[in-house]
């Protein structure tokens, strides 16, 4: 699959680029573009593998305010590069209502500059950096939150979703 050029750089207030709209993907609920979720505001999030502490830790919390934010027409979406098989695991395990993007080609991790070298156990590997993006009902990006500690953050999110009613 070609890779989709990272925009130069994703600016709050800014549309989100139409090829990024358009780009279809695989969810835990069949498949999908950015732009299904035009008229309701979205949360995507980016976290590096399904069933690790911090990212269940995140899944969970974000599942746990998943109706309120619903409440307060706001979908929430996950993505990591685990495959569709790793994610229905990861929801039945875990009883997650979310749905979840299999970026198993990474076209939505180059799009939106998530991926990084981190350092494991002295060894450098490429990896998802854990991040958020908070889109308006016309898909202007609001809000990103890149670099975040998975305790904690879901509810940071639902609350800056509050302060853009």
């Amino acid at each position: 699959m070609p890779s989709l050029k990272p925009p130069a750089v994703l600016r709050d207030g800014a549309p989100c680029p139409e090829a990024l709209l358009t780009l279809p993907f695989e969810t835990t609920r069949g498949r999908a573009s950015l732009s299904d979720f035009l008229g309701h505001r979205l949360v995507l999030y980016f976290y590096p593998k399904d069933d690790t502490p911090g990212c269940t830790v995140e899944a969970k919390d974000f599942s746990a305010l998943h109706a309120n934010f619903l409440k307060s027409d706001t979908q929430v979406v996950g993505v990591s590069r685990d495959s569709l098989r790793a994610h229905e695991r990861f929801i039945q395990k875990h009883g997650l209502s979310l749905t979840l993007i299999a970026d198993t080609h990474e076209m939505l991790c180059q799009a939106f500059d998530v991926l990084k070298n981190k350092n494991m156990y002295g060894k450098t590997v490429r990896g998802v950096e854990r991040s958020t993006f908070l889109f308006d009902a016309n898909g202007t990006l609001l809000r990103q939150w890149r670099g975040v500690k998975s305790a904690g953050h879901a509810a940071a999110v639902y609350e800056a979703t509050q302060e853009r009613r």
